[in-house]
């Protein structure tokens, strides 16, 4: 008999030195690899994490069959039970970003149990401590999940981009198409003033001219003076019906376009009309470019199709839009504030939990959320994540890829 106390005391003392061996294990791991390789601690009947100290043994579990989960804890001394009344335990954990969770426990059954909820993501570093007959036990240990930690140039060869979580607005929005076209009001048709002889002509079709600038000379027929066509703007030479030696006659001799700004068209049907107003935001899409335009005016659309036409100026500084380009518009129709809201690109699936990845220096952890309203760019936080929190937007997956390859448990 006192042989087989004295080999459970030597397993005990080597469960206590394999977790007093771990004690504030952590630190930088390099690129992407998961806090949660510390040697896996020693479990109990109870699938508990062992703490031992002498001939006093603590088993701490998170039970979560069928309750929200919980802390509960068993106690034995020279291998014998203890009564829950017997002995008291208070836990506290430290998590990433220094929120602290303390748990006082009472006794129940045949156990101690933790008062509140032990939130996810279970990571965190624990802090145990335990009474008994006046005197006390303390262990300390990492119990990360979910969590990676990466040097900030792998952060930046990765592509990681961050965002910080708070308030913003809930775009409703329709999607209507059509396409760009030539504003009416920047397109100049130049006759002569005076019939007569075309004696010179300056630009060819394609060449851009400046207001004032001489595009042409004529011979009056009847002064038989020589006079400049000057343009009215500046813009684009899309026509020319000039060449020198011909009569002006009385038809259009060039056409002048300043394609610097264009002119959308976007056909709204019965469905979406009555939701379709002036001043409301659009954002247009096309061939991987996209710009942003208020809707200036809406007309009735010409000929048998039971249609608006929404018209709305195109900023074409750039020359990224040409005339008659097909397009997709997607105009706001409702904006809804919220308290805090995410960008999509950030969510990730894990377990069984829709997540984002916080930031803290070079420690990356999933939050588990719960949602609620988007608008298919941006979605409605209701829980798991709070205003400041850094949170990674771009290539979040390289995160999620390496706690899966690391095999991230689900371990307390």
């Amino acid at each position: 008999m006192k042989l087989m106390k004295l080999l459970i005391n030597t397993l005990l003392l080597a469960a206590s030195l394999g977790v007093s061996a771990q004690l504030f294990a952590s630190g930088d791991h390099g690129h992407g690899h998961d806090e949660h390789h510390e040697d896996e601690p020693q479990k109990g009947a109870h699938n508990g994490r062992l703490l031992a100290e002498g001939d006093f043994v603590v088993e701490l579990a998170i039970f979560e069959q069928d309750v929200p989960p919980e802390y509960r804890a068993w106690a034995t001394v020279d291998g014998k039970s203890l009564k829950p009344n017997e002995w008291t335990l208070e836990v506290q954990l430290t998590r990433l970003g220094g929120e602290v969770n303390r748990f006082v426990f009472t006794p129940e059954q045949d156990f101690l149990r933790g008062q509140g909820v032990v939130e996810e993501p279970h990571s965190f570093d624990v802090e145990v401590t335990a009474s008994y007959k006046n005197k006390r036990y303390r262990w300390a240990y990492p119990s990360y999940e979910g969590r990676v930690v990466m040097a900030p140039d792998v952060a930046n060869a990765s592509g990681l981009t961050t965002a910080i979580a708070g308030a913003g607005v809930l775009q409703e929005r329709i999607k209507l198409y059509g396409n760009i076209v030539a504003d009416p009001l920047r397109v100049s048709h130049i006759q002569a003033r005076y019939p007569g002889l075309i004696r010179s002509v300056k630009p060819s079709i394609g060449m851009r001219v400046t207001a004032g600038e001489v595009i042409a000379r004529v011979e009056s027929n009847e002064s038989l003076r020589e006079y400049p066509l000057l343009s009215p703007i500046d813009g684009t030479v899309v026509e020319r019906h000039a060449n020198a030696g011909e009569f002006t006659a009385d038809r259009v001799l060039f056409s002048i376009l300043d394609e610097r700004v264009l002119e959308l068209h976007l056909q709204a049907f019965p469905a979406d009309a009555a939701k379709v107003k002036p001043g409301q935001a659009v954002l247009i899409k096309a061939d991987g470019q996209q710009a942003a335009t208020k809707i200036e005016f809406i007309t009735p659309r010409h000929g048998d199709t039971p249609a608006l036409e929404v018209h709305a100026p195109v900023d074409n500084s750039a020359g990224n839009w040409v005339p008659n380009q097909a397009v997709e518009g997607w105009v706001d129709v409702a904006q809804t504030p919220v308290d805090l809201l995410v960008d999509n690109r950030a969510l990730q699936s894990f377990r069984d939990w829709t997540v984002v990845f916080i930031q803290i220096g070079n420690s990356y952890e999933i939050r588990p959320l719960e949602l609620g309203r988007s608008d298919g760019q941006f979605t409605e936080v209701l829980s798991g994540l709070k205003i400041g929190d850094s949170y990674v937007v771009e290539n979040s997956f390289l995160l999620k890829a390496d706690l899966e390859k690391s095999g991230a448990a689900h371990d307390h």
